[in-house]
Protein backbone atom coordinates (compact mmCIF):
# COMPACT_ATOMS: atom_id res chain seq x y z
CA UNK A 1 0.00 0.00 0.00
CA UNK A 2 1.65 3.45 -1.05
CA UNK A 3 0.88 6.60 0.84
CA UNK A 4 1.58 10.13 0.21
CA UNK A 5 4.44 12.05 1.77
CA UNK A 6 6.88 15.24 1.49
CA UNK A 7 9.76 15.20 2.31
CA UNK A 8 9.52 16.43 5.34
CA UNK A 9 6.61 14.48 6.42
CA UNK A 10 4.14 11.49 5.49
CA UNK A 11 1.73 8.71 6.28
CA UNK A 12 2.68 5.05 7.21
CA UNK A 13 1.05 1.77 7.69
CA UNK A 14 -2.51 3.44 7.29
CA UNK A 15 -5.48 1.36 5.15
CA UNK A 16 -5.29 4.20 1.93
CA UNK A 17 -3.28 6.80 -0.15
CA UNK A 18 -4.58 9.34 2.47
CA UNK A 19 -4.38 7.66 6.17
CA UNK A 20 -1.82 6.40 8.55
CA UNK A 21 0.52 7.51 11.21
CA UNK A 22 1.56 10.71 10.98
CA UNK A 23 5.64 11.09 10.85
CA UNK A 24 8.02 13.65 10.63
CA UNK A 25 11.46 14.33 9.44
CA UNK A 26 13.88 15.67 12.23
CA UNK A 27 17.15 14.08 12.05
CA UNK A 28 15.28 10.61 11.86
CA UNK A 29 11.50 9.99 10.82
CA UNK A 30 9.53 10.08 14.43
CA UNK A 31 5.75 9.45 15.47
CA UNK A 32 3.74 12.76 16.65
CA UNK A 33 2.03 12.66 19.89
CA UNK A 34 -1.95 12.59 20.08
CA UNK A 35 -1.47 16.27 21.92
CA UNK A 36 0.55 17.33 19.11
CA UNK A 37 -2.17 17.96 16.35
CA UNK A 38 -5.44 19.63 16.55
CA UNK A 39 -8.22 19.75 13.96
CA UNK A 40 -6.43 22.90 12.23
CA UNK A 41 -3.04 21.15 12.02
CA UNK A 42 -5.01 18.26 10.68
CA UNK A 43 -6.20 20.56 8.33
CA UNK A 44 -3.05 21.78 7.25
CA UNK A 45 -1.60 18.48 6.90
CA UNK A 46 -4.02 16.69 4.52
CA UNK A 47 -3.80 19.74 2.32
CA UNK A 48 -0.12 19.47 2.46
CA UNK A 49 0.20 15.75 1.25
CA UNK A 50 -2.68 16.69 -1.62
CA UNK A 51 -5.52 14.62 0.15
CA UNK A 52 -9.45 15.64 1.29
CA UNK A 53 -10.39 17.28 4.29
CA UNK A 54 -9.76 14.96 7.18
CA UNK A 55 -12.01 12.79 8.61
CA UNK A 56 -10.76 10.89 11.47
CA UNK A 57 -7.74 11.65 14.17
CA UNK A 58 -7.10 9.36 16.74
CA UNK A 59 -4.04 7.98 18.32
CA UNK A 60 -2.15 4.68 18.51
CA UNK A 61 0.64 3.46 20.56
CA UNK A 62 3.86 4.13 18.67
CA UNK A 63 7.15 5.51 19.94
CA UNK A 64 6.64 8.82 20.00
CA UNK A 65 8.44 12.79 18.82
CA UNK A 66 7.44 15.51 21.02
CA UNK A 67 7.08 18.38 18.87
CA UNK A 68 3.74 20.16 19.46
CA UNK A 69 1.68 22.59 16.40
CA UNK A 70 -0.37 24.92 16.64
CA UNK A 71 -2.24 25.75 13.26
CA UNK A 72 -4.66 28.23 12.58
CA UNK A 73 -5.50 26.11 9.13
CA UNK A 74 -4.60 28.54 6.88
CA UNK A 75 -0.88 27.41 6.35
CA UNK A 76 0.17 25.43 3.35
CA UNK A 77 2.25 23.24 5.43
CA UNK A 78 2.30 21.83 8.60
CA UNK A 79 6.67 23.02 9.41
CA UNK A 80 4.45 26.69 8.80
CA UNK A 81 3.10 25.90 11.71
CA UNK A 82 4.23 27.88 14.93
CA UNK A 83 5.66 25.17 17.06
CA UNK A 84 6.84 24.11 20.85
CA UNK A 85 9.14 21.05 22.02
CA UNK A 86 7.97 19.25 25.00
CA UNK A 87 9.12 16.59 27.54
CA UNK A 88 6.90 14.01 27.44
CA UNK A 89 3.48 13.03 26.08
CA UNK A 90 1.40 12.36 28.17
CA UNK A 91 -0.92 10.06 26.38
CA UNK A 92 1.52 7.83 25.29
CA UNK A 93 -0.54 7.62 21.61
CA UNK A 94 0.85 8.46 18.26
CA UNK A 95 -1.58 10.70 15.87
CA UNK A 96 -3.14 8.69 13.47
CA UNK A 97 -5.19 10.39 10.61
CA UNK A 98 -7.25 9.83 7.41
CA UNK A 99 -7.72 12.47 5.64
CA UNK A 100 -10.69 11.97 2.67
CA UNK A 101 -9.31 11.57 -0.99
CA UNK A 102 -9.06 14.13 -3.06
CA UNK A 103 -12.17 13.28 -5.81
CA UNK A 104 -15.10 14.78 -6.33
CA UNK A 105 -18.78 15.06 -8.63
CA UNK A 106 -19.34 18.39 -10.23
CA UNK A 107 -22.15 20.06 -11.94
CA UNK A 108 -24.31 17.52 -10.68
CA UNK A 109 -27.36 18.30 -8.15
CA UNK A 110 -25.41 17.92 -5.46
CA UNK A 111 -22.30 16.88 -4.21
CA UNK A 112 -23.06 12.79 -4.86
CA UNK A 113 -24.05 13.34 -8.60
CA UNK A 114 -21.92 14.94 -11.31
CA UNK A 115 -18.72 14.70 -13.13
CA UNK A 116 -15.97 12.78 -11.48
CA UNK A 117 -12.81 14.75 -10.99
CA UNK A 118 -9.48 13.60 -9.22
CA UNK A 119 -6.83 16.29 -7.40
CA UNK A 120 -3.32 14.21 -9.56
CA UNK A 121 0.23 15.78 -9.34
CA UNK A 122 -1.87 19.24 -7.44
CA UNK A 123 -4.35 19.67 -10.39
CA UNK A 124 -7.80 18.85 -10.71
CA UNK A 125 -8.94 16.93 -13.85
CA UNK A 126 -11.38 15.12 -15.67
CA UNK A 127 -11.08 11.77 -15.85
CA UNK A 128 -11.69 8.57 -18.72
CA UNK A 129 -11.04 5.45 -18.97
CA UNK A 130 -8.00 4.18 -20.02
CA UNK A 131 -7.68 1.33 -22.28
CA UNK A 132 -10.99 -0.22 -21.75
CA UNK A 133 -9.57 -2.92 -24.27
CA UNK A 134 -7.25 -4.70 -21.89
CA UNK A 135 -8.84 -3.22 -18.40
CA UNK A 136 -12.82 -3.63 -19.72
CA UNK A 137 -15.35 -0.65 -19.54
CA UNK A 138 -16.21 1.36 -16.87
CA UNK A 139 -18.87 -0.37 -14.44
CA UNK A 140 -21.18 -0.03 -12.05
CA UNK A 141 -18.75 -2.12 -9.73
CA UNK A 142 -16.40 0.73 -10.26
CA UNK A 143 -18.86 4.06 -10.01
CA UNK A 144 -19.70 2.08 -6.01
CA UNK A 145 -16.25 2.25 -5.07
CA UNK A 146 -16.75 6.17 -6.25
CA UNK A 147 -19.84 6.38 -4.28
CA UNK A 148 -18.43 4.74 -1.12
CA UNK A 149 -15.13 6.87 -1.37
CA UNK A 150 -17.25 9.78 -1.54
CA UNK A 151 -19.33 8.11 1.57
CA UNK A 152 -22.74 9.22 -0.91
CA UNK A 153 -24.24 5.68 -0.39
CA UNK A 154 -24.49 3.26 -3.26
CA UNK A 155 -24.04 3.88 -7.25
CA UNK A 156 -27.68 4.09 -9.37
CA UNK A 157 -25.80 5.09 -12.55
CA UNK A 158 -22.16 5.84 -14.02
CA UNK A 159 -20.96 6.16 -17.43
CA UNK A 160 -19.02 8.05 -20.50
CA UNK A 161 -20.01 11.83 -21.71
CA UNK A 162 -18.67 13.32 -24.81
CA UNK A 163 -19.46 16.74 -24.77
CA UNK A 164 -17.20 18.61 -22.82
CA UNK A 165 -14.64 21.02 -24.26
CA UNK A 166 -11.30 19.09 -25.31
CA UNK A 167 -8.74 19.93 -22.02
CA UNK A 168 -6.38 17.94 -20.19
CA UNK A 169 -7.64 14.95 -18.35
CA UNK A 170 -6.43 12.23 -16.09
CA UNK A 171 -6.39 8.50 -17.04
CA UNK A 172 -8.21 5.79 -14.54
CA UNK A 173 -8.75 1.89 -14.48
CA UNK A 174 -11.81 0.63 -13.89
CA UNK A 175 -10.20 -3.00 -12.36
CA UNK A 176 -7.93 -1.02 -10.47
CA UNK A 177 -10.56 1.03 -8.41
CA UNK A 178 -12.78 -1.78 -7.06
CA UNK A 179 -9.39 -3.17 -5.51
CA UNK A 180 -7.96 -0.20 -4.31
CA UNK A 181 -8.56 3.28 -3.44
CA UNK A 182 -9.67 5.83 -6.72
CA UNK A 183 -6.54 8.06 -6.36
CA UNK A 184 -4.50 5.22 -6.21
CA UNK A 185 -5.61 4.59 -9.73
CA UNK A 186 -5.08 7.12 -11.43
CA UNK A 187 -2.43 7.82 -14.02
CA UNK A 188 -0.63 10.72 -15.46
CA UNK A 189 -1.42 11.60 -18.89
CA UNK A 190 -0.54 14.42 -21.46
CA UNK A 191 -4.00 13.48 -23.34
CA UNK A 192 -6.73 16.16 -23.98
CA UNK A 193 -10.44 14.51 -24.18
CA UNK A 194 -13.55 15.80 -24.97
CA UNK A 195 -15.28 12.77 -22.60
CA UNK A 196 -15.63 12.89 -18.78
CA UNK A 197 -16.79 10.42 -16.74
CA UNK A 198 -20.63 10.79 -14.94
CA UNK A 199 -21.54 9.72 -11.74
CA UNK A 200 -24.62 9.62 -9.67
CA UNK A 201 -24.97 7.94 -6.19
CA UNK A 202 -28.18 7.14 -4.44
CA UNK A 203 -27.36 9.74 -1.50
CA UNK A 204 -28.02 12.93 -3.24
CA UNK A 205 -28.53 14.87 -0.02
CA UNK A 206 -25.42 17.08 1.49
CA UNK A 207 -23.77 15.32 5.03
CA UNK A 208 -25.68 16.99 7.88
CA UNK A 209 -23.58 19.02 10.22
CA UNK A 210 -23.64 18.45 13.97
CA UNK A 211 -22.62 20.09 16.65
CA UNK A 212 -22.84 20.45 20.61
CA UNK A 213 -23.27 23.38 22.74
CA UNK A 214 -23.00 24.00 26.93
CA UNK A 215 -25.75 25.98 28.08
CA UNK A 216 -24.82 25.40 31.66
CA UNK A 217 -22.12 23.68 33.75
CA UNK A 218 -18.59 23.23 32.21
CA UNK A 219 -17.53 21.41 29.18
CA UNK A 220 -14.33 20.40 27.37
CA UNK A 221 -14.39 20.27 23.62
CA UNK A 222 -11.79 18.07 22.60
CA UNK A 223 -11.03 16.51 18.77
CA UNK A 224 -12.90 13.04 19.45
CA UNK A 225 -15.94 14.56 21.33
CA UNK A 226 -16.66 16.82 24.40
CA UNK A 227 -16.39 15.92 27.89
CA UNK A 228 -19.96 17.94 29.60
CA UNK A 229 -19.53 17.73 33.55
CA UNK A 230 -23.01 15.82 35.57
CA UNK A 231 -26.01 18.04 35.98
CA UNK A 232 -25.26 20.59 32.95
CA UNK A 233 -27.70 21.03 30.01
CA UNK A 234 -26.83 20.57 26.47
CA UNK A 235 -27.98 21.63 22.88
CA UNK A 236 -27.48 19.08 20.05
CA UNK A 237 -27.78 20.81 16.95
CA UNK A 238 -28.69 19.28 13.47
CA UNK A 239 -28.33 21.24 10.20
CA UNK A 240 -27.37 21.63 6.46
CA UNK A 241 -26.57 23.63 3.49
CA UNK A 242 -29.54 24.70 1.50
CA UNK A 243 -30.38 22.67 -0.64
CA UNK A 244 -33.70 21.21 -0.72
CA UNK A 245 -36.94 22.72 1.63
CA UNK A 246 -38.09 21.15 4.44
CA UNK A 247 -37.48 17.79 5.29
CA UNK A 248 -36.75 16.14 9.19
CA UNK A 249 -33.91 15.90 11.21
CA UNK A 250 -33.58 12.51 13.35
CA UNK A 251 -31.25 12.51 16.16
CA UNK A 252 -29.45 8.99 16.86
CA UNK A 253 -28.25 9.31 20.40
CA UNK A 254 -27.81 7.16 23.64
CA UNK A 255 -31.02 8.25 24.73
CA UNK A 256 -33.70 7.16 22.03
CA UNK A 257 -35.50 4.99 23.80
CA UNK A 258 -36.13 7.30 26.68
CA UNK A 259 -39.47 10.08 25.87
CA UNK A 260 -36.85 12.67 24.70
CA UNK A 261 -38.26 13.26 21.15
CA UNK A 262 -35.51 12.58 18.27
CA UNK A 263 -37.42 13.67 15.05
CA UNK A 264 -37.81 17.15 14.57
CA UNK A 265 -39.16 18.91 11.35
CA UNK A 266 -36.30 21.08 9.88
CA UNK A 267 -36.37 24.89 10.07
CA UNK A 268 -34.20 27.05 8.36
CA UNK A 269 -32.39 24.21 7.57
CA UNK A 270 -31.79 23.50 10.56
CA UNK A 271 -33.05 21.85 14.16
CA UNK A 272 -32.26 21.69 17.68
CA UNK A 273 -32.40 18.78 20.45
CA UNK A 274 -32.54 19.64 24.27
CA UNK A 275 -30.89 17.86 27.13
CA UNK A 276 -31.31 18.23 30.90
CA UNK A 277 -29.65 16.86 33.69
CA UNK A 278 -26.79 15.11 31.96
CA UNK A 279 -25.74 12.02 33.22
CA UNK A 280 -24.12 8.50 32.37
CA UNK A 281 -27.06 7.59 30.03
CA UNK A 282 -26.05 10.53 27.55
CA UNK A 283 -22.36 9.23 27.76
CA UNK A 284 -21.93 7.74 23.74
CA UNK A 285 -22.08 8.85 20.30
CA UNK A 286 -24.50 11.26 18.72
CA UNK A 287 -25.75 11.46 14.73
CA UNK A 288 -27.83 13.27 12.74
CA UNK A 289 -29.60 11.86 10.21
CA UNK A 290 -31.33 14.74 7.51
CA UNK A 291 -34.41 12.93 6.14
CA UNK A 292 -36.37 14.53 2.74
CA UNK A 293 -38.95 13.15 0.47
CA UNK A 294 -38.44 13.96 -3.16
CA UNK A 295 -41.06 12.97 -5.20
CA UNK A 296 -41.92 9.65 -4.69
CA UNK A 297 -38.41 8.91 -2.98
CA UNK A 298 -37.29 9.11 0.50
CA UNK A 299 -33.45 10.14 0.81
CA UNK A 300 -31.41 10.26 3.68
CA UNK A 301 -28.02 11.74 4.52
CA UNK A 302 -26.06 10.65 8.17
CA UNK A 303 -23.52 13.33 9.60
CA UNK A 304 -20.31 12.01 11.33
CA UNK A 305 -20.84 10.80 14.88
CA UNK A 306 -19.87 12.64 17.51
CA UNK A 307 -18.83 11.53 20.71
CA UNK A 308 -20.11 12.73 24.25
CA UNK A 309 -18.48 11.79 27.17
CA UNK A 310 -19.50 12.86 30.89
CA UNK A 311 -17.32 13.95 34.03
CA UNK A 312 -13.87 12.46 33.93
CA UNK A 313 -14.44 9.88 31.53
CA UNK A 314 -13.16 11.90 28.49
CA UNK A 315 -9.73 10.40 29.47
CA UNK A 316 -7.93 8.53 31.41
CA UNK A 317 -4.69 11.20 31.19
CA UNK A 318 -5.88 12.51 34.79
CA UNK A 319 -6.03 9.58 36.25
CA UNK A 320 -2.70 8.45 35.11
CA UNK A 321 -1.57 11.49 35.94
CA UNK A 322 -2.72 10.98 39.81
CA UNK A 323 -1.46 7.64 39.75
CA UNK A 324 1.96 8.50 38.25
CA UNK A 325 1.74 11.13 41.48
CA UNK A 326 0.96 8.76 44.17
CA UNK A 327 3.56 6.33 43.06
CA UNK A 328 6.25 9.02 42.72
CA UNK A 329 5.44 9.87 46.31
CA UNK A 330 5.25 6.26 47.35
CA UNK A 331 9.29 5.66 46.29
CA UNK A 332 10.00 9.02 47.72
CA UNK A 333 8.93 8.00 51.01
CA UNK A 334 10.54 4.20 50.21
CA UNK A 335 14.04 6.01 49.95
CA UNK A 336 13.21 8.12 52.78
CA UNK A 337 12.78 4.79 54.69
CA UNK A 338 15.89 2.88 53.51
CA UNK A 339 18.37 6.12 54.68
CA UNK A 340 16.43 6.15 57.98
CA UNK A 341 17.42 2.75 58.48
CA UNK A 342 21.09 2.58 56.79
CA UNK A 343 21.92 5.66 59.20
CA UNK A 344 20.57 3.80 62.21
CA UNK A 345 22.05 1.00 61.03
CA UNK A 346 25.43 2.73 60.73
CA UNK A 347 24.54 4.66 64.30
CA UNK A 348 24.65 1.10 65.66
CA UNK A 349 27.96 0.43 64.38
CA UNK A 350 29.54 3.20 65.46
CA UNK A 351 28.19 2.93 68.94
CA UNK A 352 29.07 -0.59 69.17
CA UNK A 353 32.91 0.35 68.09
CA UNK A 354 33.60 2.88 70.81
Amino acid sequence: MSHVSTDWVRLVSGSGLCSGSVQIWDQSWTWLCEEALDLQGAEVLCRELGCGAPSLLQGAVSPLGLQTFYCEGHESALRDCPRSSSENCSSGAAVNLTCSEPLRLVGGASRCAGTLEVKHRGEWRRVVNYDPWNYGPWNLGATAAVCRALDCGSAVSGGHRDDFPQSPVWWIRPDCVMKSTVTECVRSTDSSSSRALDVVCSDLLNRPIISLSVLDGASESQLQGVRVMPGSKFRVKCSVEPQFLGGSFQLLSPTVNLTQNHTLPAVNHSAHFLFSDTGPAHKGNYTCVYLLQVFDHAFSSQSHALQLYVGGEYSNTASCSDSDLIFRVLVVLLLTLIIILLLFIFWKVVSINN
